[in-house]
Parts: structure tokens; sequence; C-alpha cells
């Protein structure tokens, strides 16, 4: 490529300039010869008035989609589109630094968050002016750049697969969002030959985590040593292994409609109404930590009926008995009578581990995480006999789902199979 200027001086001035942008490892593109950056201002200054922008799209779809979100998914989406934004900038001199960039479009632009600061005000003004329009995706290339940015991390290291599929699958329902409004077609599915899209593991449970009634017990002995929160939490945990709750909707249990309980230790059933996930205030509707919402996968005000092991039984009468309830009829909450937290119980949890179980045992990911009791319990429930859909109904989780994340804990069962099928194929042949 060349260009003829009207001095030697304007011409090694843009050479200069030139290196510049190699030394700093500035993609060239192969058809122009010039620089991404120049082609990208370019591009954002030919932007028509009635053009969309990337940057107007996306505050749009935010808006959009905002009140009917769960807490974890705004979060997801704004971490997604803060990921991709600065790509679709064009960049100039002015250009603010790459934390207030991210900081503002993270936690303001795509927060759905009115009223920024004049300093944050500054920046989102500035990326809304230098934004490329939403059309420049159609070009395969820069389809498959802001794919390769939602593959690393604020690092440049590589992210992990599970984090990739996620945020692909919203920059994919964003791109959805946008045909017809500066988009034909969603480019990701025609770029996706080009692009490896990692493997994932994601919710496929390791045996290996997967404790046994015996170390469960033990553990749950261990918590109670665990300081003055420590015995509060044996019943929560408990809840997690007999019951095989997830931790936000353990602490949604109610003592005035959330059981039926015998007043010994047998069989009860437990009425989830209500699950409060951890989010952070930042994401919460509701201004707690804990944002109480409808079931996973439920509708609103639907119940799910779980069995009370009689074990659990005595457990639950036992924490309401020495510790009482909330205002609200909560059960489970923190020492001062605000939600549990989750890094509270975890550190309580990871004190048990290192005093119920050996150093090697410790150091091993058996039982690493509270939520891996939820997975003993489903595991020894499908290992046990337990219809699948019976287990999934329990766990409020879909039959294909359960089997697909559980597959590999069902153990002992091949010998009762195989007679199984045998009696299967003899009673067809025997019928000839």
């Amino acid at each position: 490529f060349h260009q003829t200027y009207s001095t030697s001086t304007l011409a090694d001035c843009r050479l200069a300039e030139l290196r510049t942008f190699a030394r700093n490892g500035v993609a060239f593109d192969v058809v122009s010869g010039l620089p991404v950056q120049e082609i990208r201002q370019v591009q954002a200054a030919a932007v028509k008035s009635d053009e969309v922008t990337w940057y107007d799209h996306a505050v749009r779809y935010v808006a959009r989609r905002w009140d009917g979100l769960s807490p974890n998914s705004r979060r997801s989406i704004a971490e997604t589109l803060a990921t991709v934004t600065p790509l679709l900038l064009a960049p100039d001199r002015a250009q603010p630094s790459d934390e207030a960039l991210r900081n503002a479009l993270y936690l303001w632009a795509f927060r759905n968050q009115p009223d920024p600061p004049q300093e944050v005000a500054d920046v989102l003004a500035w990326a809304a002016k230098h934004s490329l329009p939403l059309s420049v995706l159609a070009d395969d290339d820069i389809a498959l750049d802001v794919l390769a940015a939602i593959a690393r991390k604020l690092d440049g290291g590589r992210a992990a697969a599970n984090t990739i599929a996620r945020k692909r699958a919203v920059l994919s329902n964003v791109l959805d969002y946008a045909v017809g409004r500066g988009l034909d077609s969603n480019p990701l599915p025609r770029v996706a030959g080009m692009w490896t899209s990692p493997k994932t593991a994601e919710g496929v449970v390791d045996p290996q985590v997967v404790v046994n009634r015996r170390q469960a017990e033990e553990l749950l002995i261990a918590v109670s040593y665990q300081g003055r929160i420590g015995p509060r939490l044996v019943a929560f945990f408990a809840c997690l292994y007999f019951a095989g709750l997830r931790p936000g909707e353990a602490v949604e249990l109610r003592v005035d409609r959330s059981f039926d309980l015998p007043s010994g230790d047998g069989w009860g059933t437990l009425y989830l109404r209500e699950s409060a996930p951890t989010v952070g205030v930042a994401w919460s509707a509701s201004g707690r930590r804990r944002d109480p919402r409808q079931l996973k996968h439920r509708a609103q005000e639907e119940v799910r009926p779980v069995p009370c092991h009689p074990a659990l039984t005595k457990y639950i009468h036992w924490h309401i008995e020495e510790f009482g309830t909330a205002p609200d009829g909560r059960i489970f909450r923190g020492e001062r009578g605000g939600d549990l937290s989750e890094s509270v119980y975890g550190r309580a949890w990871q004190g048990a581990r290192l005093l119920a179980f050996t150093p090697a045992v410790a150091n091993s990911t058996l039982a690493r995480r509270p939520y891996d009791l939820r997975h003993a319990c489903l595991s020894t429930w499908l290992n046990g006999g337990v219809e699948p859909t019976q287990v999934a109904e329990w766990a409020g989780n879909s039959v294909q789902v359960l089997l697909r994340v559980y597959a590999k804990c069902i153990a002992g069962r091949d010998d009762v199979n195989r007679r199984r099928i045998e009696e299967a194929f003899r009673g067809d042949f025997d019928s000839r």
C-alpha cells in the first residue's frame, strides 16, 4: 500500500504513526492497509443520523428486558455488554481509561441506572458519540473479533469455557434483537464455523465431590464447632443434604408456611415457595443482598413439595427450639437477623471440612462447596432407585437436565439394570 504526501516531513510523520500502531500490536486491515482503529474512526464518523449505533442498541436492549430479568441474568448481560462494547467504539486521544470506561458501562449504562455522576456521564457521552453503527457486525471479521473478546478475561488470559458459553448466549440474544434494527440477520451462526466454541462441563457433577451419609453427618457435627454462627448453620446444611435444597431455597424456609412435620422425627414435607439467591444489592430488585423471587424454572406462586427425611425433621425441630425465627418467620438468618450471607456460611463450611476430614481429604474436591450437599442428596435418591421423574420433581429440574448432570454419579446399578434387560429380552423371546 502507498500514499503520497506534499512534503517529506508529512510522509515521515505518517510513517512514524503507522510504526507506532505496529509496535503496539494494532491490527491492520488487509483490504485498505490501514490500522483497524483508524477504520473504525471513519466508520463512526460516517454513521448516518438515522442509523442505530451499537451503544444505543445495547442500552435499549437492557432497558427493554430489565424488569423481567432475574438479578443474576441482569449481571450476566451487563458483564457481556461491557466486555464487547469497547471493541465497537472508535478510539481517539480523548478516550477514557479502560477501567473508567468499563465501570461506566457495567455499573451505569448496562445496569439501567439513571442520573450518573458527572464524570460517569462524560464517559458515557464519549461512548455514545464514538460508537460504531450496529451494521458493522455484519462484517465477519468484526463478529469474530467480538467472539474473541468474550473468550478473554480482563487480564488477557483465556476465560473459563462455561463463562464463554454464557456470554455467547447473551450476545446471540442481543444480536437477535438487532435483526431489523440495523442487521439483516444474526451474524453468529454464520461465523460459527470460523470460531472454535469451547467444550463446557457446565452442570455435570464430578462423583468425587459427593459425600456419603457418614461423611455428611461428620461434617454437620464439625459445623456446630464453627464459632457462634456454627450451631445456627447445622440445620441449614442438613436441608441441603437431606432434602436437596438449593441454598437460596433454604434461606426462604418460614415456620408458618414451609413445613408439615410430625412432632417427633418421622417423615414430613417441605413446601418451597420462593428462592433468594445471593446477587448483591447492586443487582437486586428488592434492595436486599438476597433477592426473593419464584422458584427456579417455576411460575410465580407455584409450590414445590419436597420430602423431609426423619433426620432432617429432627434437625429442624431442634433449630427452631434453640434459635427461634426472624420476625418474618424465616428460620435461617444472620446473627443480627438479616439475610444469611454466603460468605459467612462458606467460611463455616471450610472450617468444618478442615475439622472433619484428614488433611489429604480436605485438600481434595470432596464436598468442596456447600452446594455439593445437594449433589450428594440427588445422587443418593437416584442410586436408591427413586424414579428420575420423581427426583426431578423434588429437585426442581427437568428429567433431561437431571440425568445429564448426575449421569456420572449413578453408580452400583449395573447388575440390577442388566438383570432387568435380560428379563425384558427373555419375555420378548418367550412370547413368540
